[in-house]
């Protein structure tokens, strides 16, 4: 089957192209592609579905009809998306697109209005910042050859989240729900346009007690807040050159009482929502600062210029457990929930199960680190027509730095009658004290050529980036550089791309190859992770119903593994090469409407399905090694090999009910192959929700939304440290006032 995945495709959709056409035509398909918005993508469903490669629109519409906070819930809908949760509210996602690795969503190119967005994309890409879903207006997904103009990670994928806009005229618009967990939720956007200006003020709080239970009764929730401000001028829509500036200012904090202590075996099938005692000081304290200026210059309405200068701040500290010490003996928290009856001495300490005889004993590690992403990019759309053929040229280029700086710390505690105490403070940057920082200049072309129902994609990137650390060293606090350590890593890449896609009455066939990418570390030649990639598909329209089948194959010569604490590692951030894998794959979509003549009721029915297959083609690794050892033919770690996803919502003027099902494949947490054994395995689960509204006039709406209607208990991962659970039932009530 691992190889027939590609020509299973190319069959299947010959065998569609032979069936009679429909006598509706698709029209959307002949339409030229035009992206409008300056800070956007695609724009609109209609465009994702006439890009040359693969590509997802998840629309206002779509985001509203459950009221989700989770990006991980957004996501699920969308084929090829494979994610793992971690804290069950999507507060730090694990986002993989087409078999890349999913932690901490570092793989993959995120954007929030065109501008990348995590922390410190090429120095350190983690994303222990992301935007919150819920202040967002849409949702674009690239894949393929569809997303080479996206760097740097061009293997898998681009995500682009478009914030709310500057409404087209005046608006005031709130919404406010509560329910379960104590969980509030208070959002409010004000905004108008004129002819020549138009403004938005938006702000967003989202909090929760948390549904895990900690032994001392404390709170494991948070509390976000999100502020975004907007203001725009523009010329009059007569002006021989139109010009338009939007200035974006976001403020964003947050306090969330998180931790990378899980639960052992035993203890998560006994009582699978506790915390232990040992994680009551974890905590995490964010804020989040961007500026952005974007101005869109039209000549005519074939040639266009837009820049956009960005800056964003990210200060983040993660008080968290790391490790124990026991009559001289250091362990890792990792260490101990695997193998808590070899080490009964250490848990019972940190399960709160006996007290602690030193004080110094439970070491708190103070993650202390700023980022700081600042840049300029701009890009030229050229668009000329013949007698025959449209063709249309985007130039761009990007200038971006960015840096994180560490400046940790550990503090001991000890632990008596279930309530720990500081021992030992210690002094700031004694653990980690050292700044890793990137310069990266970047262009790319892209050209396309329509010629009747024929549309040719080349396009070429070229990233050149310099990567450093600058290490003051543990015992120069006060960074004197009396022990100072550098190195630097250099990249210059080539990345080219060709998608194609070519239109009959009912259906399109589409596809294309380019090159995957992604940047190394600051380690002195490290390489950088590449491959080619490939992918054919077809979307069509026919009898009524309408969706997209495609097939991938990822061929990488180096991947790269991170070692990161989030998944169970030292979390040096150091990469290792994992040479030679291959990940193929299949995505599946389907669009139905039952009640297409009805002029009262509208039942869109959505299947989605995809599957991710993937195979060491070499041995490498040790006991040290995040994945574990490797070998020839094992599968790559943290991705499910089947997900499927449903939906249906019956639709009327005066409400809607919707239900969404999705069905989250086993996964391993070590390289292997064959069946999973138990200590490596998190288990597959059905989930499903429920979103609800009546619409009691044009100004007021009432919400009822569920999750996880079924009450399963499953677990999401077994990383940072042990098993951890995702979100039991929860029902939330709220109501939403607009005026326009």
């Amino acid at each position: 089957m691992k190889t027939s995945i590609f020509l299973f495709t190319l069959l299947l959709t010959l065998a569609v192209f032979a069936q009679k056409p429909a006598s509706t035509s698709m029209d959307s398909i002949h339409l030229n592609e035009v992206t409008l918005k300056a800070n956007s993508i695609l724009g609109s469903k209609f465009e994702a579905k006439n890009r040359t490669g693969s590509a997802y629109y998840i629309s206002p519409k779509e985001i509203k009809k459950f009221n989700y906070t989770d990006i991980n819930r957004t996501l699920r809908s969308v084929p090829g998306v494979n994610v793992y949760e971690e804290d069950g509210f999507g507060l730090r996602p694990n986002i993989s697109l087409r078999g890349t690795s999913p932690e901490r969503s570092s793989k993959i190119t995120l954007m929030e209005d065109g501008v990348l967005i995590a922390p410190a994309p090429y120095s350190s890409p983690s994303a222990y910042y992301f935007p919150t879903i819920a202040r967002m207006q849409a949702v674009e997904i690239l894949k393929g050859s569809s997303q080479v103009q996206y760097g740097p990670y061009t293997t898998g994928g681009a995500i682009n989240m478009i914030s709310t806009e500057v409404p087209d005229s005046f608006g005031i618009f709130l919404n406010s729900s509560y329910g379960s967990f104590n969980s509030g939720r208070l959002h409010t956007q004000l905004g108008d346009s004129k002819k020549n200006f138009g403004y938005s003020i938006e702000y967003l709080n989202y909090n929760s007690n948390g549904f895990k239970e900690l032994d001392n009764g404390e709170n494991t929730g948070f509390d976000k807040n999100d502020l975004v401000a907007k203001f725009k001028v523009n010329t009059n829509p007569e002006a021989k050159i139109g010009q338009a500036f939007e200035f974006k200012f976001q403020y964003s904090d947050e306090i969330s009482n998180e931790t990378y202590l899980g639960l052992t075996e035993s203890d998560f099938a006994a009582t699978p929502f506790r915390r232990y005692a040992g994680s009551q000081e974890d905590e995490m304290n964010t804020k989040h600062l961007q500026f952005m200026g974007t101005h869109t210059m039209a000549f005519s309405s074939n040639v266009r210029i837009t820049t956009t200068a960005y800056l964003n701040n990210f200060n983040r500290n993660w008080f968290k457990v790391d490790y124990l010490t026991v009559n001289g003996q250091r362990e890792s928290i990792t260490n101990i929930i695997q193998n808590p009856e070899e080490l009964s001495s250490y848990y019972d300490i940190v399960s709160g199960n006996s007290n602690t005889e030193a004080n110094d004993v439970i070491a708190v590690k103070a993650n202390n680190r700023e980022y700081l992403s600042t840049g300029i990019q701009t890009k030229l759309n050229y668009r000329w027509n013949t007698d025959k053929t449209v063709h249309d040229m985007e130039v761009g280029l990007r200038y971006h730095y960015d840096e994180e700086d560490r400046f940790q710390w550990v503090d001991d505690y000890s632990l008596n009658n279930g309530t720990m105490a500081v021992a030992t403070a210690r002094q700031k940057g004694t653990d980690a004290n050292r700044i890793s920082d990137a310069k990266a200049f970047s262009s790319y072309a892209l050209y396309k050529l329509k010629y009747k129902e024929l549309t040719l994609t080349p396009g070429l990137r070229y990233e050149n980036i310099n990567l450093g650390q600058t290490n003051y060293g543990n015992n120069d606090p006060e960074r004197t550089a009396i022990n100072l350590a550098e190195r630097e890593n250099q990249v210059n890449v080539f990345i080219p791309g060709i998608g194609f896609n070519y239109n009959f009455q009912n259906i399109s066939l589409f596809g294309g190859v380019h090159k995957g990418f992604s940047p190394p570390s600051n380690q002195v030649g490290e390489k950088p992770e590449e491959s080619v990639n490939y992918e054919l598909g077809t979307r069509f329209s026919y009898a009524g119903f309408s969706g997209e089948f495609v097939g991938f194959y990822n061929d990488y010569s180096n991947l790269l593994g991170s070692d990161l604490a989030a998944t169970g590692g030292t979390g040096s951030l150091d990469q290792f090469n994992a040479g030679e894998v291959k990940v193929q794959g299949i995505e599946f979509l389907l669009n139905y409407n039952p009640l297409i003549n009805s002029d009262t009721f509208a039942l869109p029915i959505t299947i989605g399905y995809t599957l991710t297959d993937t195979e060491f083609l070499n041995s490498f690794g040790s006991s040290n090694s995040v994945w574990g050892e490797v070998n020839i033919g094992d599968e790559l770690p943290y991705l499910s090999k089947h997900q499927f996803n449903a939906s249906i919502s019956l639709e009327h003027e005066k409400f809607e009910v919707n239900f969404s099902g999705r069905y989250n494949g086993a996964f391993r947490t070590k390289a292997g192959v064959g069946a999973i054994p138990d200590n490596e395995l998190v288990a597959s689960n059905i989930v499903l929700d429920l979103g609800t509204k009546y619409r009691y006039n044009q100004n007021i709406t009432i919400t009822l939304n569920a999750m996880n209607l079924l009450d399963e208990t499953y677990a999401v991962a077994r990383v940072p440290a042990g098993l951890r659970p995702g979100i039991p039932f929860g029902l939330f009530g709220g109501i939403e006032l607009r005026y326009k």
